[in-house]
This record gives C-alpha cells, sequence and structure tokens, in this order.
C-alpha cells in the first residue's frame, strides 16, 4: 500500500511538471496551510507565460492556474495571462502592445489577433488603455490592484440610482480618462449611455434619451454639459472637440458642421454661437439658454438670461431721450407705439393667428440721414420694454463664398431663440440697411451680385415666416425692391424736421438759446436733428476747452456755417 502511495505522489508531481508548476512550490504552500491567491496565480502564470509565444501549449500547461483565476474574475485564459504580464509593469507606466509582444516572445501580428481579449478587459474596467497613434498602451487601475490584493474580484461601483452631484462626478471621471486618452470613443459612448439608461430618475437623463440624438452627437452634448458643470467652461472653442474626437476625420467632421451651422446640435437650438453677431469662423459655443434651464434643471446652475448674454441691447440701458418730429410723423410713430405694447401687441399677435395671417411685425423707418430713424427704434424699445438685436450688415457679408448666407441665417435663429428665450419679444434692427434693400440684380453674373441676392431672398423668406418685430431703416426713398415693400407692414417717411420741431430741437440740444435764438437758427438753417446735434457736441467741446458755457451767437453761425460745408447744403433760400 505504501508504494501504491509513494506511485500516486509520484504521478501528481510529473503531472503538475507537465502542467509547468512548480510543485513544490504549491506543496509548500499547502503544508503551511495557505491558500493559493489571485497576485500568487498571477506571478506563477506571468513566469509560465514568458518567452511562450502564446501559444495553445501555455494555456494546457497553465491550466491549473487559469481554472483558479478565470471563474474568480470573469475572465478568459488570454485575458489572465494579459493581466499578469501588464500587473507586472511599472504602476506608473503603460505597458504597450510591443512591450507585450517582447515579454510574451510572439509577433505583433499575433498579438493582433486576440486584441478583442485586451478590449474585454477594458470594458470591464480591469484594464486602462493609453491610444497612442503608434501603439498602445495598458496599465491596471490601482482600485483593481486593491481588490487583487485583498484576494477579491474588482467590482465596477454601481451606476445605477445616482443623484446629480454623483452622475456629475462620473462624467468627469469619464472625460478626463478620454482627454488623457485612456478610454476609446466608443467606450466613452457606451459608458454615458449605460449611465443614462441606468439613471432615468433624473431629469438631466430622461432629457438626454428624448433628444434621440447619434452616439457622438450625444456625446458632444454631454461634453457641453460636463463643461459648465464641473469645469464652469461655458464658451468651448472648436478645438476643444478634440477632447472628445481626438485630430481624427471625425473631429474635422464635426468641427465643420460647427463652422457652417449645420450640426444638430446647432439645428435643434440645444447649442448656440457665443459671438453677438452670429458669425461662425472662429467663435465659440454653448448650451442655449433653454437648454441649461431643462436639461440641467436638477443642478443650481445660474443662468443668465440678460439681454447682453443673448447678445441684445437691454431697454433698460437706453437713454431717454425727447423726440421732435413732423406731425405726420408723430402720429405714425405715436401709433406703432401704442402696437408695440406689450399687452396690445400680444393681444393682436393672437387675433392674426386666429384668422391664419402673418403675426410677425415689420416695420421699415426710410428718410434722409440725421432724421432721427436709429432713435426713434430706441426711444420704442424703451418705451415698450422690449430689448434690441441690431444687425450690423458690414460684418454680415463675408469674402468666403458661402458664408454671408450662413451669417445671415445665423441672425435669425439667433433672434428665433431670443424670442423663445424673452418674456417680452425683441426688436430685430436691422440698421442702415441700404445693402440689402435696394432692387435685387436681374440676371446678376459677379460673385458678388449673387451674394447680395442671395441675401436678400434669406431675408425676404425669413421675414414671411416672422415671429416677432422685424425694423429695418435706410436711407433709400427710391430704389427699394418691391419685394420688400410688400413685406414691410408699416411704413414710416422720415422728413428733414419742420421749423418748429427745429426750433424745439435748437432748444433741447442748447438750452442757453433764447426762444427767439432758436427760432432764427430754425428759420435760418434747413438741418436734421442729427446736424443740430453735431453742432451741439462741437459747442459743447469749446466750452469744456474754453471753460465757460456762454452763449455766443456768432460761433454758433460759424458752426452752422462748418456743418453746411461738410454736407454740401446751402442756407434757406438757397437750396437748388
Amino acid at each position: 500500500m505504501a508504494r501504491k502511495g509513494h506511485d500516486t505522489q509520484r504521478e501528481i508531481e510529473k503531472k503538475l511538471a507537465e502542467l509547468g508548476i512548480e510543485a513544490e512550490v504549491i506543496q509548500a504552500d499547502q503544508n503551511k496551510g495557505n491558500k493559493l491567491t489571485l497576485l500568487k496565480a498571477f506571478e506563477l502564470l506571468l513566469e509560465k507565460s514568458k518567452d511562450s509565444g502564446l501559444t495553445p501549449s501555455l494555456l494546457n500547461r497553465s491550466k491549473q492556474l487559469t481554472d483558479y483565476l478565470c471563474p474568480k474574475l470573469d475572465i478568459t485564459p488570454i485575458q489572465a495571462v494579459f493581466l499578469s504580464v501588464v500587473l507586472n509593469g511599472d504602476r506608473d507606466e503603460f505597458v504597450t502592445m510591443t512591450e507585450i509582444s517582447r515579454t510574451l516572445a510572439c509577433s505583433n501580428l499575433h498579438l493582433l489577433n486576440h486584441l478583442e481579449e485586451l478590449d474585454e478587459l477594458e470594458r470591464k474596467q480591469l484594464l486602462l488603455c493609453y491610444r497612442r497613434r503608434d501603439d498602445h498602451g495598458y496599465r491596471v487601475p490601482m482600485a483593481v490592484i486593491d481588490a487583487f490584493k485583498a484576494n477579491q474580484k474588482y467590482e465596477r461601483p454601481s451606476m445605477s440610482d445616482l443623484n446629480i452631484d454623483r452622475l456629475f462626478v462620473q462624467l468627469d471621471e469619464l472625460y478626463n480618462k478620454r482627454d488623457d486618452n485612456e478610454i476609446s470613443l466608443g467606450l466613452l459612448g457606451s459608458e454615458l449611455n449605460n449611465l443614462i439608461d441606468n439613471n432615468q430618475q433624473l431629469q438631466f437623463c430622461r432629457m438626454l434619451k428624448s433628444y434621440k440624438l447619434e452616439d457622438d452627437d450625444l456625446t458632444l452634448l454631454v461634453y457641453f454639459a460636463h463643461k459648465l458643470v464641473n469645469d464652469n467652461d461655458d464658451a468651448i472653442i472648436l478645438s476643444q472637440f478634440s477632447d472628445v474626437f481626438e485630430h481624427t476625420g471625425m473631429f474635422r467632421s464635426h468641427r465643420n458642421l460647427f463652422r457652417t451651422g449645420r450640426h444638430v446640435l446647432l439645428t435643434s437650438e440645444l447649442v448656440e454661437p457665443n459671438n453677438e453677431q452670429g458669425m461662425f469662423d472662429g467663435m465659440s459655443f454653448h448650451l442655449t439658454s433653454h437648454t441649461k434651464r431643462t436639461l440641467l434643471a436638477e443642478l443650481d446652475i445660474e443662468v443668465d438670461t440678460s439681454a447682453k448674454d443673448r447678445g441684445l441691447t437691454s431697454h433698460t440701458d437706453i437713454v431717454a431721450k425727447p423726440m421732435y418730429y413732423n406731425p405726420n410723423e408723430q402720429k405714425q410713430v405715436d401709433r406703432l407705439q401704442a402696437l408695440l405694447d406689450e399687452r396690445r401687441y400680444a393681444d393682436i399677435a393672437q387675433r392674426l393667428k386666429d384668422k391664419g395671417m402673418r403675426t410677425g411685425f415689420t416695420c421699415l423707418f426710410y428718410g434722409s440721414p440725421g432724421t432721427g430713424k436709429t432713435e426713434t427704434v430706441l426711444q420704442l424699445a424703451r418705451h415698450t420694454g422690449r430689448d434690441i438685436m441690431q444687425v450690423n450688415i458690414t460684418e454680415i457679408k463675408s469674402k468666403w463664398v458661402g458664408d454671408s448666407e450662413k451669417n445671415i441665417k445665423a441672425v435669425f435663429d439667433r433672434y428665433r431663440r431670443a424670442v423663445k428665450d424673452c418674456d417680452v419679444a425683441p426688436i430685430l434692427l436691422f440698421n442702415e440697411a441700404d445693402a440689402v434693400l435696394g432692387v435685387r440684380k436681374e440676371g446678376a453674373d459677379q460673385a458678388v451680385e449673387k451674394m447680395e441676392n442671395a441675401i436678400q431672398n434669406i431675408i425676404l423668406q425669413e421675414m414671411e415666416n416672422l415671429q416677432g418685430i422685424m425694423i429695418a431703416t435706410t436711407n433709400l426713398t427710391g430704389s427699394l425692391d418691391k419685394a420688400f415693400e410688400r413685406r414691410f407692414l408699416y411704413k414710416i417717411k422720415f422728413d428733414k424736421p419742420s421749423v418748429e420741431a427745429k426750433r424745439s430741437i435748437w432748444r433741447s440740444m442748447i438750452p442757453e438759446l433764447s426762444e427767439a435764438q432758436a427760432d432764427e437758427l430754425a428759420q435760418e438753417y434747413a438741418f436734421s436733428g442729427g446736424q443740430i446735434e453735431n453742432i451741439a457736441r462741437k459747442k459743447a467741446v469749446d466750452d469744456i476747452i474754453n471753460g465757460t458755457e456762454d452763449v455766443d451767437i456768432n460761433a454758433i453761425r460759424d458752426y452752422c456755417d462748418s456743418e453746411l460745408i461738410d454736407n454740401q447744403c446751402v442756407r434757406v433760400g438757397f437750396c437748388a
């Protein structure tokens, strides 16, 4: 019997030798009552894996070890081999694919056949992967090492039932990993979807699902939210997209879609430009006020809904200024002001809508320069509590083919968002719009002419669909395109002021004038209000220099004569 027992022991040792395991090591541990640990098993597996060529015979020789590791950690034998190699690496460095193939003495091509095994370890968060352009590197996270040291399986933290603050902590970790190239774009998208799906108790996650975005677009939208909440960054520039997409074709694709205003996040009005002029080239973007209020409702995010934030001039910043009109102008301006009173405006707009008519108010102020057109818009805004979005036509036009059309579309898109965000609809002001209201050119073949016609066509179409208030000012009197003329609901012509109006303007601009002096100047000079203001400013400058505010009527006449020369005009009675 003793002989038989001895033979049995020899057979066990032989079997162990065939498996490539040092029998005496395990036997010694067993004699001491020690159990095989995860780290010890990985150490032994590494020794047998070195220079093995990663051949099937390695798995046969290591079966006892992999039978121990794989069920415990829910991994495959090949994954156990890779883990043993990466665990042996420097904790602060990534073990590259080249180093793994060198350790195992196998070709890079052979290793690529098992790349999915490494990807699966990354998905299970047992490995972090650093992706370089010419190589990949891996390391084991400290949380995984700590679990192995405790001889336990690594359990991922629960991603379910998170509160909103904890969710954004997770987002911060994910995007930081992406920024450090420690997670692939595909895996980032998968992790984000898991977070969103497992936390539908949060409005943030429910809203994201409701947008029905493609994975890449969803990843970018959540990036905007992450940067705002975690980094207080509300001005994302296009180069920052590389944090998500790296400098790849996908990065260029998303960047170009933003530049041209065609990205789904822009067309869905989830994100908007920061730039006040609405230009796309070289500007930054942020979540719209509406998106912030709905998507981030659970967070203590201060949504700046001020006029300045929306690119508007606040009606509260407009300085009160007395206006003097001729009788017919006064009547029309008073009527328009009454119509733009919010209560009446809302009622009229609703009644027009009920009748199936367009609800937009489009107004044209036209006439000679300096007759108070722009100032009238400002004072109407101040009186009716409406902010102003002013369009600079010069900045809209671009030398780049197609950009001008995109810019003008962006203006109307931005105005629509402002109408939606404001309690009181703002005024869209096209000031000095001569360049876009003139007669369209038939048979235009020059690039500039085609561009101007295209801009006019866009404005005409937008006027048809306008929901809000648009006012255009122009010096044109006879060359207004007929299509524009038909689309302006209200048209007010601003003439040079009457003698009575000029007398009042002189007294308001230079209060030191006597009534007789003001009447004399009003009778003698055919000035517009803007010209009288120029003279008043010249007098104010001289008063500051000379330290006096006395009225010198001869000096004022000199200012007037200078203004006449500057404007190629003559005194009343001698004008052509």
